[in-house]
Formats: structure tokens, C-alpha cells, sequence
């Protein structure tokens, strides 16, 4: 890829993202390749496209409310980030109006609000989760801060990036299809379990497993025969080496939150698979 800033010039998405890819952008970006165009089927926090230097971007998450909240920054910019800074004062910083904000999340269908809503949940709920129920709503609960940060920079990076992408929010394998000669697609799936009690990865309802997991790596094979570059993330262990057993690899240890427990950090294993782009598209 060509080269990129050093990691004090990037920025941090506006949402808050267990698990996102601000510390790793450098070791992402000297892996990818450049292209015509970034596709990211699991886009989550959207990181890793905000500081990217592609020139257009086709951005996907199976999450509707994230991709709702960034339809609404492109689409109405200045005025939505006006809309939902008012959100962050003290006046919403108490239990009471978080868990009366939480309830109008699950039950609004206005998009905007829901919108504001989420990004002050993001900001305000307990270690920046993003957690559903298996009813499909919400439940993280309140956090503790003192003066919850309002990402207005973040958001004014955000509408610079609308620019040049499409939003989706459909399955993982639709969108990975859509990728063309030249492409470049970057997932970062929910990832594969440490342990049996390990598993947070319901950010969205349906959940990710292991047919999934195989199924994601059965596309970025054909993919790559086609002249697309693909590169994965995940935990490193004996199911995904075996998994991306097909691919060029790297293993490196992150600083993670590995429980439910926002004091239990410890170093994982990540690996990095890519699947460089062979052949010609017909």
C-alpha cells in the first residue's frame, strides 16, 4: 500500500468500538494493497476506511443502526452533528436519562434520533459496548464518566470520507461479490472465540459462527482468483490457523479487554490473513 501517516496523525472513528482497529491501522495498512476502491463487509466503527488513502470506498455492516448513523452524517452533515452534540451535557449525564434515552433507542422508529441516540450510548454506556439482547434491543448498561467526549471532530472526518463511499447493510457475501478487479476488501469479522466463555460478539442479531467463518473464507478464495486482494482479521488460534491454512499469515499479540470485565486486559494472539489477487475477471 502506499505509504501512510504515522499513527498520531490518525483519526479515531466517532463511534466507540471494543475490539476496532485504531492501534493496529499501521500493521493493517502495510499489509493491504493499493486498489481502485476499499470494500469493508464488516465495517463496524469504519477506522480502518476513515484514515485509508483509496479513493472511493464501499463501506457494509450488518449492523443497521451503525450504518444508519453514518447515512446520517452524509446526509445531513453539520446539522445531524448539531443534533446529536446536544445529547452531551450534563443534563444527560445521570441513570435516569440514560435508561430513559436507552428505552426511546429500542422502541424509536425515527432514524435520526436513533442515530443521536446510539452515538450517546456509544459515548456514555459502560466500556463503549454495543451490545443486543436476543429481542433485538440494546442493553448496555450506563457507564461512569465525568464528561463523556462528543466526537465532532470524528464526525467532520466522517462526512470528508461519505463523500467517496456507499453504505450497505446487507450479508457479508453480497457485498464481498460486488468487489472487481483492482478491489481491495479488508474484513474483520466477529471474531472466532478464545474460549467457551469468551464470546461477545453480538452486536448485531444473528450472531457469527463457524459456518460463517468458513463460508467468509470460502468467498475471499474465489474472490482472489479473480483479481481482488483480501485480507482477514481474527484471533489466532488452532481453528483459524487451520482455517486460513490457504493464505499468507502474520501472528502478533494485542492488548485486549478478554472478559466482560473492564480491569481484565491482557495480550491475544491476532493473525492477519491475506489472499493476494490472482487472475483476471472475464
Amino acid at each position: 500500500m502506499n505509504k501512510t501517516s504515522n499513527k498520531t496523525q490518525h483519526v479515531r472513528a466517532p463511534l466507540k468500538w471494543p475490539g476496532g482497529k485504531y492501534k493496529l491501522l499501521d500493521r493493517v495498512y502495510k499489509t493491504l494493497t493499493p486498489g481502485k476502491r476499499l470494500i469493508e463487509p464488516f465495517a463496524g466503527s469504519c477506522v480502518v476506511s476513515l484514515n485509508a488513502p483509496y479513493q472511493r470506498f464501499l463501506i457494509n455492516d450488518k449492523n443497521t443502526d451503525v450504518i444508519n448513523f453514518y447515512k446520517c452524517i452524509k446526509n445531513d452533515k453539520n446539522e445531524f452533528i448539531e443534533y446529536a452534540k446536544k445529547y452531551f451535557n450534563e443534563k444527560y449525564n445521570n441513570k435516569d436519562e440514560y435508561y430513559f434515552l436507552r428505552d426511546e433507542f429500542n422502541s424509536t422508529t425515527d432514524i435520526i434520533y436513533k442515530s443521536a441516540i446510539l452515538l450517546y450510548i456509544s459515548r456514555h454506556g459502560y466500556n463503549g459496548l454495543l451490545r443486543y439482547n436476543l429481542s433485538g434491543q440494546v442493553n448496555v448498561p450506563m457507564g461512569q464518566y465525568k464528561k463523556p467526549y462528543f466526537p465532532e471532530k470524528e464526525m467532520q472526518k466522517f462526512i470528508q470520507l461519505s463523500k467517496k463511499s456507499s453504505f450497505q447493510n446487507k450479508d457479508f457475501e453480497l457485498i464481498m461479490r460486488k468487489a472487481e478487479k483492482g478491489d481491495v476488501v479488508y474484513c474483520d469479522p466477529p471474531y472466532v472465540p478464545l474460549s467457551t466463555t469468551a464470546n461477545f460478539t453480538t452486536y448485531s442479531s444473528g450472531g457469527f459462527n463457524n459456518h460463517d467463518q468458513e463460508r467468509l473464507v470460502r468467498v475471499a478464495e474465489e474472490i482472489s482468483a479473480k483479481g481482488v486482494n483480501v485480507l482477514i482479521s481474527n484471533h489466532a488460534t488452532s481453528y483459524t490457523r487451520k482455517l486460513y491454512s490457504n493464505a499468507q499469515r502474520s501472528e502478533f499479540l494485542v492488548r485486549r479487554m478478554i472478559s466482560c470485565n473492564g480491569k481484565n486486559r491482557n495480550n491475544v494472539r491476532e493473525i492477519l490473513a491475506s489472499y493476494p489477487a490472482r487472475g483476471a475477471t472475464k
